[in-house]
């Protein structure tokens, strides 16, 4: 029997298959934009060519399927959601363009506001009003909404969204709009304000539904068709979707709640880190995914990966809970371009995968990261994918020749170094926007760094931070897709309860999250988890000193709650507050507010073991590949260094750098600053020369 993790990228679609034996294998197709099923498919049809059956008879014996997927991002990045309508309270239509005063940029007074995905004229008020507490001031007015879903009909819109004010404090309105649009318009997706988002602060509650519904016939469409196909080829297992808060889902549970898949990309990723690092004994890490157009990085402690409550895609505000990943737009594909100044800049503009980098020969004749790795001698063209895809190293040349070092009087090699150079300070800051910008030290974490392209820079970007050790998993190229197969079942919930810590009531709140855990374990037991031992409850309250504009998200154990009460909260407060800010108010008579309760409802997942090897010893001369010149930053200059074979390294080879280590799906390139150990686990450690003793005593046994 067969486990699959799938993640579509931008450029390539990865697969780690698993057997009912604990073996693993690697997989990679180019994406297919156009419709990513095909990608899948080609996928499946590579593996059950590999195993020397057919397609079906392979896939008979796939028990599950875990599916990362693009469809909602791609659609929210580029404009192309569904002709999307808003029925919201008489006099606040405006809101999406409002924003609550957010601007990115506070000081650029030339910002504009982004292009709401809702027009004006598909924006609709409907006179009712319900206050902050749930009292009906004002009646809906049944006739003003059967006229509104009129002009929705007329306009042919294909989703709605229903989000009236202070509905999370009374949803009677909102739901008596729910029945009359299923009556008139019962084709269309339609999101609930208060099915969806139940809390406060109306400009998050109306983007998120809108969002949800922007992309929710596409999403929907698009695992119709993959349904449909499975079915055909006789796909009799589950199939999981991966969401954005790092867990996954049924896909009759997705549909209904897409915008929890709009940053799903990279939220396996975590999952794969804690799996890889935990072999070392680490408890913490950076985990760091390079692709072909997006660079991820996030934060791992306590074998938990961080959580944020609200984030933006596309500029466009998002109040889900998803993993705490900053996205730049860094990755293989990543265009090199010269601005009016004559400064090198790389990206955000990404090749993708059609037509991809230059050196792909697919029609690209734009310079790109990948372009300039081949020049630079990290990647090897005879061995791109194991030798399947061939690099064309002279259209990699022209193309940084006539794009990058004509216009800056370099040579290639000068203009592929800067450009190399420019990816990783690019990168090098995304990572200190999850760790020094938080008051984190990351030479005090391991960096995992994966994707295709991940390797080749890994260790460059490490040297930037003074990070010492970098573990590059076996599995780094599909690092994401290995993080799905390692994710439980997770339901988020949250409710509003704004009040003063003074006058927050116990009694009210475990009330409320006894109703939230009831509902998730009703979700779960829909998907089969029904055993306590599967079962986990996760509570968090959102809270903040009075005063304060944004609130900060606390998580605890219930127990501890149930006896330490209002008090424990405060102090819990005070401890997070001064661990991310460097400051707390104990002492002061400055008053606790408490905003939203959150629970997640968690299904445990069994999870493939990564495999354990044997101790091999430390000579990897059985490994040699030979020796080709690569550029070596530090002297600026290209030597000739040893390459070794990474399909053959066994647990405790180690070499020096620099180096290149060689594996079918990636590179990795070892710095002259780090050398190199293979763990238990099969992964590849750099480790800083000047801190061998140490770490050696981490991966070696004693």
């Amino acid at each position: 029997m067969y486990r699959i993790g799938v993640d579509v990228g931008g450029t390539f679609t990865d697969f780690l298959l698993y057997d009912d034996s604990g073996a693993s294998s690697v997989f990679k197709t180019p994406s297919t934009p156009a419709d990513p099923s095909i990608g899948v498919l080609n996928g499946f049809g590579k593996m059950a060519e590999k195993a020397g059956v057919s397609l079906e008879e392979f896939i008979a014996g796939v028990e599950l399927i875990v599916h990362g997927t693009t469809v909602t991002t791609n659609a929210a990045l580029t404009g192309n959601g569904v002709k999307t309508g808003l029925i919201t309270t008489l006099g606040f239509r405006d809101i999406l363009e409002m924003r609550r005063g957010f601007r990115e940029s506070a000081y650029d007074n030339k910002m504009t506001p982004p292009k709401p995905l809702v027009p004006r004229d598909l924006r609709l008020g409907v006179e009712g009003r319900v206050t902050f507490d749930g009292a009906v001031a004002t009646p809906l007015d049944e006739a003003g909404l059967l006229d509104a879903i009129a002009v929705l009909k007329r306009e042919k819109v294909e989703a709605v969204a229903v989000c009236f004010m202070h509905s999370y404090a009374n949803p009677e309105h909102e739901q008596a709009a729910k029945k009359l649009i299923e009556r008139e318009l019962p084709e269309l997706f339609l999101t609930v304000s208060s099915e969806l988002l139940p809390q406060a602060r109306l400009y998050e509650r109306v983007s998120t539904s809108v969002l949800n519904s922007y992309v929710g016939p596409i999403l929907r469409n698009y695992l119709g068709y993959l349904a449909t196909a499975l079915d055909n080829i006789g796909f009799s297992g589950v199939l999981l979707i991966m969401q954005s808060n790092g867990g996954v889902a049924t896909p009759e549970a997705t549909s209904k709640t897409p915008a929890m898949t709009l940053l799903s990309g990279p939220a396996g990723g975590p999952a794969a880190g804690i799996a890889f690092t935990a072999v070392q004994g680490y408890e913490q890490c950076i985990t760091v995914d390079m692709g072909g157009t997006s660079f991820d990085a996030a934060l791992v402690q306590n074998r938990e990966p961080l959580l944020r409550s609200d984030g933006w895609i596309n500029r466009q505000r998002l109040a889900l809970p998803m993993l705490d990943i900053h996205t730049i737009g860094a990755g293989g594909g990543s265009i090199g371009w010269i601005d009016e100044g004559g400064l090198l800049h790389m990206g955000p503009q990404s090749a993708g995968a059609v037509p991809g980098a230059a050196c792909y020969g697919k029609g690209g004749k734009l310079p790109t990261c990948t372009d300039a790795n081949l020049v630079l001698g990290y990647l090897n063209p005879g061995y791109f994918l194991g030798g399947d895809m061939g690099l064309d190293f002279e259209a990699a040349r022209t193309a940084i020749e006539e794009h990058v070092a004509k216009p800056l009087g370099l040579s290639v090699e000068e203009a592929a170094a800067g450009m190399f150079h420019l990816m990783n300070v690019n990168m090098a800051a995304g990572l200190r926007e999850i760790s020094i910008s938080r008051g984190i030290d990351p030479r005090e974490y391991p960096l995992v760094v994966a994707g295709g392209a991940g390797p080749i820079h890994g260790g460059m970007i490490a040297l930037e931070m003074e990070i010492p050790v970098v573990l590059v998993p076996r599995e780094s190229s599909i690092f994401c897709a290995s993080g799905m197969l390692r994710s439980d079942l997770k339901h988020s919930y949250v409710r509003t309860y704004h009040v003063l810590g003074s006058r927050a009531d116990q009694g009210v709140m475990l009330k409320s999250f006894a109703e939230l855990e009831q509902e998730g374990r009703r979700i779960l037991k829909t998907e089969k988890v029904e055993d306590e031992k599967r079962l986990r409850m996760e509570h968090a309250v959102d809270m903040r000193y009075l005063g304060q504009h944004n609130e900060i998200t606390v998580g605890f154990q219930l127990d501890e709650f149930e006896k330490g009460g209002i008090e424990f909260l405060r102090e819990r407060l005070h401890q997070e507050h001064d661990r991310l800010y460097g400051y707390a108010l104990r002492g002061s008579d400055t008053e606790l507010e408490i905003i939203n309760l959150r629970l997640v409802a968690v299904g445990i997942t069994e999870k493939p073991q990564l495999q354990v090897t044997e101790l091999s010893g430390a000579d990897a001369t059985a490994s040699l590949k030979g020796t080709r010149p690569v550029y070596i930053p530090s002297v600026k200059f290209f030597r000739d260094i040893t390459v070794y074979d990474g399909e053959t390294l066994a647990y405790g080879n180690r070499g020096e750098g620099p180096a290149i280590i060689e594996q079918i799906t990636t590179t990795t390139f070892v710095p002259p600053e780090y050398d190199f150990i293979v763990d238990a686990a099969g992964t590849f450690s750099l480790y800083l020369r000047s801190s061998a003793d140490e770490y050696l005593r981490r991966v070696l046994p004693s």
